[in-house]
């Protein structure tokens, strides 16, 4: 007869139990501690450093500028940006093959502002019992103060979050003196930090690890990069079974039981609330938190540390288990690959920008003394350090020249746009379209020039009339 698999049924519409997470202390939970306020530092911090004027991250979206520390790219580099983008997804996908999801328990932005949020809860509510405690009590004033100060704290740190977030994008030390004195020409800046407020506000307050359960498609997918030799936490079934309680000092293998003494406390530290004795589980953020905590109790019944472990499924089984592996590898080599492209993609980037663009107005017009002409419009970004002024040129038929020379003078990272008007005699004009090349140069560096092709437009010959160019 087959075995049926167990099913409870589940009302979707009944809210799980609120999970009370016990504090603990150990190694992984103070790596833990000091990565999360680390990141939450950086966070809070780089928003407020300039270099020469510039902060040092600012995504600059009216100037079409995206300045990272120091390095500045134009919408030109979205090859570049989108390539570091892959960097960062490979990048995931090889930590996560080799140490399942330490990303989760250790730098997730989720994790970092939960963590943040439950300090806080715990320094005004207590502990977890005190918290269990102060929740199945009626209303009073001492739990209505508590709550209280513990919300308007979060809406606090929230509301930090939001102004600190739109200050990548709306430069900061500009943002705050706006926002102090109500004086903020930009709705759309207010609106957002309205909406990030609220989102860090419930997420990390309310949410918790819903989000990581329910919300985050990392969790799904992960299984897609483990095998049965990435590091996850694992519990030492064979050594910890059968369970149970008993005294300290007593020989536990009389009594027919195994390392674990069943006290529940892993299950209490989980932040996503889980048993991690049930085995391998997709709720697990690999925070090393029930480590710590399994720690101490065998350390206090003199049993050895490592119930609780990290380590890989073929270790836990006996077998032969190592780091270089094909998947690895995999990873390995495309990050390598990438990388070496961005440095070689930055390092080559062009210290000039100069785009073409026609006017849409018309194909061409008919100048004075049968000259044909075509506008355009020239962009041009000065990518140099220092301030240049640039000479505009064209290149064409016989007879092609601006119709007023162009000089542009820029300081470094800036750009404009200006019109330019190309005429050539009717009498040179072969063909309906004639290729042009439009050049600018520095006055001050030779070296520092840049051509970009383009179409010039004029009348099409009638089919069997002699060539314009005909003498």
């Amino acid at each position: 007869m087959s075995e049926l698999i167990p099913v409870r049924q589940m009302d979707p519409s009944h809210p799980s139990d609120k999970i009370y997470v016990r504090d603990t202390e150990g190694l992984y939970q103070r790596i833990r501690a000091f990565s999360l306020w680390a990141l939450m530092g950086l966070y809070f911090g780089a928003v407020w450093i300039n270099v020469n004027g510039q902060q040092i991250v600012h995504f600059d979206l009216p100037a079409r500028q995206f300045h990272l520390f120091g390095a500045t790219f134009w919408p030109q580099d979205f090859f570049l940006l989108s390539l570091m983008l892959l960097i960062c997804a490979f990048g995931l996908c090889f930590i996560t093959s080799l140490v399942g999801r330490v990303w989760c328990g250790y730098t997730c932005p989720q994790t970092a502002w939960t963590f943040v949020f439950m300090w806080l809860e715990e320094k005004v509510e207590g502990s977890r019992n005190q918290r269990i405690k102060l929740d199945r009590r009626g209303p009073t004033l001492n739990r209505l103060r508590k709550k209280s100060l513990k919300h308007g704290l979060w809406l606090l740190v929230a509301l930090g979050t939001g102004v600190t977030f739109i200050g990548y994008f709306y430069p900061i030390r500009e943002l705050v003196p706006d926002l102090a004195t109500f004086s903020m020409s930009n709705g759309w800046a207010g609106f957002f930090i309205g909406f990030f407020t609220l989102a860090t506000y419930l997420n990390a307050g309310w949410m918790r690890e819903k989000v990581c359960l329910h919300m985050c498609p990392y969790a799904r997918f992960q299984s897609a990069m483990f095998d049965e030799d990435t590091f996850t936490v694992c519990y030492d079934g064979p050594r910890g079974e059968p369970r149970g309680p008993r005294k300290k000092n007593s020989d536990q293998r009389t009594q027919g039981l195994g390392d674990c003494v069943d006290c529940g406390i892993c299950v209490q530290v989980c932040p996503t609330g889980i048993d991690i004795r049930q085995g391998l589980q997709y709720e697990c953020i690999n925070c090393g938190l029930c480590v710590d905590a399994c720690n101490q109790v065998m350390d206090r019944m003199d049993y050895p540390r490592g119930l609780i472990r990290y380590t890989s499924a073929n270790a836990l089984n006996g077998l032969a288990s190592g780091w270089l592996r094909p998947r690895v590898l995999i990873y390995g080599a495309s990050l390598i690959l990438m990388a070496t492209l961005v440095v070689v993609l930055a390092s080559t980037r062009p210290a000039l920008y100069l785009e073409v663009m026609r006017d849409r107005g018309g194909l061409y017009q008919t100048g004075p003394g049968e000259l044909i002409e075509n506008t355009y419009n020239l962009k041009l970004t000065n990518r140099s350090p220092q301030r240049e002024t640039f000479d505009l040129r064209v290149a064409g038929p016989e007879g092609t020249r601006l119709l007023q020379s162009l000089q542009v003078t820029l300081d470094s990272g800036q750009n404009r746009t200006v019109p330019a008007v190309v005429q050539i005699p009717a009498s040179k004009i072969s063909a309906s379209r004639s290729d042009l090349t439009f050049t600018a140069s520095s006055q001050d560096n030779p070296a520092l020039g840049i051509s970009t092709d383009s179409t010039f437009f004029g009348p099409a010959p009638r089919p069997g009339s002699p060539s314009r160019n005909a003498p």
